[in-house]
């Protein structure tokens, strides 16, 4: 995964270089995100390993199914993918684009998993707290998982805070294994 993750950088960087540019992030986000659902699909996926179909007519043909949903700009992005072999790209691509995006807007989804059912009163208190530990605006995201057995699991990219009994536990098992 590192070396898609490398590989995708430039793309993405530029990609985003280009939204920016023209004010158009959430254009490229739906375009990229559109584009990476399209090519997982099991037909297009055997139109991109044809080698009887050229570069040009896999963008073109995967353009024309994205219609309206993908701007200019992810259209050439596309061509300059099918010209190097790089489709299996789209979805690092997309991931980094989103990434940055999040960076540049400063804001973070935050996936909160609970054992029990967080009131809208916690759900507001919890979001406050993580926009000021986080500095950008919260956008939460509520699970319930019953095998945590108490507490909370947060994740926002690479963040995991883990103050579940369950996790607890976990530390503590392995503190007294060592």
């Amino acid at each position: 995964m590192a070396e898609l993750s490398t590989l995708a950088r430039p793309y993405a960087k530029a990609a985003f270089s280009a939204a920016v540019e023209s004010g158009a992030i959430a254009g490229w986000s739906t375009a990229l995100q559109t584009l990476d659902a399209i090519t997982q699909t099991a037909e297009v996926a055997e139109l991109i390993a044809s080698p009887s179909v050229s570069a040009l007519d896999k963008a073109k043909t995967i353009t024309a199914i994205a219609g309206d949903q993908c701007i200019e700009g992810a259209a050439n992005l596309l061509v300059v993918l099918a010209e190097n072999g790089r489709f299996a790209l789209l979805p690092e691509i997309s991931y980094q684009f989103e990434t940055l995006r999040s960076e540049h807007e400063k804001t973070a989804d935050v996936i909160v998993t609970s054992a029990f059912e967080l009131s809208d009163a916690q759900q507001k208190s919890l979001t406050e707290k993580l926009k000021v530990k986080l500095d950008r605006d919260v956008s939460l995201s509520v699970n319930v998982d019953k095998a945590l057995i108490g507490g909370v699991i947060i994740k926002t990219g690479d963040l995991v805070i883990d103050d579940s009994v369950r996790g607890k536990l976990s530390k503590l098992a392995e503190a007294m294994n060592s």
